[in-house]
């Protein structure tokens, strides 16, 4: 399950760090393989989940870097390193 999936009660009561984000890149980066290992099989049904929990998870990232001031998460280390891997598994696929 993501680490996005935090129960109500416990919301905006967790820390956002650097591990945290590191996290949920390299959940992103498994989530991208899988959906690139489906859709190459021909299985993009089963795809959409995958891309669902992607999606909410670069939302998150990308709240987190909104709202965070430049102190050494920001948006634009967030954005390249979460899109670098999307960038290389969506041109092994074309």
């Amino acid at each position: 399950m993501s680490i996005v999936f935090v129960p109500k009660k416990l919301r905006g009561k967790a820390k956002i760090n650097q591990e945290t984000i590191q996290r949920l890149l390299d959940e992103n980066e498994q989530l991208i393989r899988c959906i690139t290992e489906y859709m190459q099989k021909g299985r993009a049904v089963e795809c959409v989940q995958y891309q669902q929990i992607l999606h909410r998870n670069i939302v998150y990232l990308a709240t987190i870097a909104d709202a965070s001031p430049d102190d050494g998460l920001s948006s634009s280390h967030c954005l390249s390193s979460a899109s670098a891997p999307a960038m290389n598994g969506h041109q092994g696929t074309s």
